[in-house]
């Protein structure tokens, strides 16, 4: 073991040679669409989209009713005619169409091209930037096939992302020095082209907002200094329907402690971010507010909101229209009626969380529906529909996540949906059927129970029906008249496809087919799927093996377990995704590599499931984990059960490295990026939601909340295998500070480790990912199979 060899010439190792073929530079090249997004007309049933092949870009306009699928554009007559108006030649498999929207006749397309000679100025006095190109703007009639040159077209207003349009378009609400203010529509035109008009007319609704305090303060925003420098920002919140009203959360932040990062490669001078984190068990909590803004009178009002100590408010919105999504406003809407509106209320433990609805008019707001359970709860938006006076709610109440129909007072109608399996969202209502399109897992009998599927089901709870069939992962899209859905399925081991079904699930036709043969003909393989017993004997497990693609079954392969405790999610990929380098591209590097979910993992199955390793985030998923590993070691006579790895990023960086310290004799090498060791300084959201937390109430009435949970540092004195640590320098979500007390425990201990820092990366490693992956494939060569590539130079992309 250990044993290195120069990546010279004429030495270069196969497996290196093997996992080069798949650099992120070389995918780019060999897989392109994998599913279909459909863009559906302001009028009609008809929808376009854009798909990319070996062949290039192709857009396509889809009519439902007559089932028939063809091309938006004859692509060499458009190259032919857009090289005589440019000037510059295009070709067919060429096309560089830019901001391609249909237009509100249902018929008429526009879209850009940008030439290669430089632009000059539109108006007099204008300036343009340094290497900036001549745009050419142009029209076109589907019905007629015809391209029209927009020779005095302008260029189209930027969408101003700081602005919350009011549904009348009348009126733009945004933040600036952490007050609200608001403009009109006019004034939005003004500043859509001149940002600084000194003749746009601002109205201030508050002067009380801090950077600490206020409005338009994105989320872990650092530096928040930087807030109060005239700059507008998005103030997030929801209109009412009629406009009359805006209503919005604000976080009274100035109690919770700052957190720092360094950007040492900032230029000139390395630079000091600073931001406000709070971390679990710590009483310097947030606080929020619930303000509601007449917006005849620009006047403000606070609502009463209290239940309980450092609660949390989440405001309810309208669902968007699928024809809206190209429109140039998509109003924020809350969820309601002119003269009342949805929120819940949660408890800091999540124990309680209350549906709740405020009326315009009233000081407080009122619970309707009560969700009580002893470990932390999930929810989905509510759905209102009838005028108003019923709702849809999504609970977990019974032990499986299901639909409950309400009144608009709270009173429950009946249960829409009932049984062993989990209802993951609603997508579409249809009011006047009383018809509900949701999706949902576990329900059909034989399948891996993680396939979501479209049904549908009266709000009565009959009727209930499946409308995707197959045993895939339908991922789906509904249109506004819930006429007509396009359902992408596939499975990791399946090309993508894409079919357009009817309200009743019967296909109406195949719609797209993604374009492997590059890949294929690269070598590419499906993974396999398999199921294993966890450690009890008794729950299924499901999983994913990844071999490299010139697998040899006589030979035998270490193996690696890519892991993620969740419990949001699971490390494993159920519907068809791209290679990663922390999976297949990991396996062509000479290993087989696997994922495999937990108990305590996904939410999708059931509540004992996914609330297993409550109270014990640390250790919860390392059995289960290590008994898959045995299970397909005992089954392959290719996996070398002496010979295994493991590897994880940020929940599973934390795991991987508990993993080896807690088996030590079982895990031989493990590579832990931006680990969550420390789950004490960690974000207290993630870790007391799903470690838990207890509130504590003295006898005068005082609540404080505890919280204890074992680290990683603890237990690093186990370590007998081969480690390294991963961490970006900047990461302002898991703070390197888990990773370097890990490292501090480790030196305390004599243990050898590798660490490598990637400087100016936060929670992703973005542009040095590759580079990490090779360090990586290096680690794992050279600990799990005895040699390694030593060149100074690692493989390019």
């Amino acid at each position: 073991m250990g044993h290195t060899v120069s990546a010279g010439a004429q030495e270069r190792l196969p497996e290196y040679l093997q996992a080069e073929k798949f650099t992120g530079e070389k995918l780019k090249t060999m897989l392109f669409s994998t599913a279909v997004d459909p863009h559906w007309f302001q009028q009609g049933n008809r929808f376009w989209y854009m798909y990319k092949t070996s062949e290039g870009v192709f857009w396509y306009v889809v009519d439902p009713a007559a089932a028939r699928k063809e091309q938006l554009f004859d692509r060499d007559e458009l190259a032919s005619q857009l090289s005589e108006i440019v000037q510059d030649p295009f070709d067919a498999q060429h096309l560089p169409l830019l901001n391609l929207k249909a237009k509100e006749d249902g018929h008429t397309f526009t879209f850009e091209i940008r030439s290669t000679r430089d632009a000059k100025p539109e108006k007099k006095g204008e300036k343009v930037k340094p290497g900036e190109k001549e745009m050419f703007y142009f029209s076109y009639d589907f019905n007629t096939r015809k391209l029209t040159h927009l020779k005095d077209a302008e260029k189209e207003p930027k969408r101003l992302d700081w602005a919350s349009v009011s549904p009348d378009m009348k009126s733009v609400v945004y933040a600036k020095d952490c007050n609200l203010y608001r403009m009109s529509m006019e004034d939005y035109r003004k500043a859509q082209k001149d940002e600084k008009d000194s003749t746009i007319v601002e109205v201030q609704l508050t002067t009380d907002g801090t950077p600490d305090f206020g409005y338009g303060i994105p989320y872990s925003i650092l530096n928040t200094d930087t807030l109060c420098n005239g700059k507008r920002r998005k103030a997030w919140g929801y209109w009412s329907p009629d406009s009359r009203h805006f209503v919005t959360i604000v976080s009274d932040d100035r109690k919770v402690k700052p957190l720092w990062v360094i950007n040492s490669i900032a230029s000139p001078r390395p630079t000091l971010e600073t931001y406000k984190y709070q971390m679990p068990g710590e009483m310097d909590a947030p606080e929020e507010h619930l303000y509601v803004f007449d917006m005849t009178s620009n006047t403000r009002k606070e609502i009463k909101v209290a239940a309980w100590k450092n609660q949390s408010l989440g405001l309810e919105a309208r669902p968007y229209q699928q024809k809206q999504r190209d429109a140039e406003f998509l109003p924020a809407v809350w969820q309601g009626d002119n003269n009342r509106f949805y929120l819940t209320r949660s408890s800091r433990d999540l124990h309680r969380i209350d549906v709740c609805t405020y009326t315009i008019g009233e000081d407080s707001i009122v619970p309707v529906v009560k969700e009580r359970m002893n470990t932390y709860q999930e929810t989905r938006p509510i759905h209102v529909f009838n005028g108003g006076k019923e709702f849809i709610q999504w609970s977990e109440r019974d032990g499986w996540a299901h639909l409950y129909l309400y009144d608009e007072k709270g009173n429950l109608k009946n249960r829409i949906t009932k049984g062993p399996w989990h209802v993951e969202k609603v997508l579409k209502v249809d009011e006047a059927s009383r018809t509900i399109y949701f999706l949902a897992n576990g329900r059909e009998e034989g399948e891996n129970p993680y396939y979501e599927h479209l049904y549908r089901v009266n709000a009565d709870g009959s009727g209930l029906k499946l409308l995707t069939k197959g045993d895939f992962f339908h991922q789906v899209a509904v249109d506004d008249e819930a006429r007509f859905m396009v359902d992408n399925f596939s499975r990791v081991n399946t090309i993508p496809c894409a079919d357009l079904i009817d309200r009743n699930g019967r296909k109406v036709m195949t719609i797209q087919e993604s374009d492997f043969s590059q890949l294929m003909a690269a070598g590419y393989q499906f993974p396999e799927l398999f199921k294993v017993k966890a450690a009890d004997g008794v729950t299924d497990l499901y999983g994913v093996m990844y071999k490299p693609f010139n697998f040899d079954s006589t030979k035998v392969y270490p193996i690696i377990d890519y892991v993620y405790p969740g419990p949001q999610v699971e490390a494993v990929y159920y519907p068809f995704t791209r290679m990663s380098v922390r999976t297949d591209r990991l396996a062509q590097a000479g290993f087989i590599v696997i994922s495999v979910g937990q108990r305590g993992g996904h939410p999708s199955r059931s509540k004992w499931y996914h609330n297993y390793g409550y109270g014990n985030l640390r250790d919860y998923p390392l059995a289960d984990h290590k008994a898959a590993v045995e299970q397909l070691a005992a089954r392959y006579k290719f996996i070398d059960i002496n010979r295994v790895g493991i590897h994880g990023h940020s929940g599973g960086g934390f795991m991987s490295t508990a993993a080896i310290c807690q088996y030590p004799d079982f895990y031989k090498a493990a590579v832990s990026c931006a680990g969550n060791h420390d789950n004490r300084i960690y974000n207290r959201w993630w870790s007391e939601t799903h470690h838990g937390v207890k509130e504590v109430v003295s006898a005068k009435g005082d609540t404080t909340f505890a919280y204890r949970i074992a680290t990683n540092p603890s237990i690093v004195r186990q370590l007998k295998g081969h480690l390294m640590l991963v961490h970006g320098d900047i990461d302002n979500n898991v703070h390197p500070a888990n990773t370097i007390r890990v490292v501090d425990a480790l030196i305390r201990a004599n243990k050898r480790f590798e660490m490598l820092f990637l400087p100016g990366q936060r929670h992703g490693f973005g542009n040095m990912d590759e580079y990490f992956y090779w360090r990586m494939v290096d680690f794992f060569s050279e600990h799990l199979k005895g040699q390694k590539e030593s060149s100074v130079d690692i493989p390019r992309r």
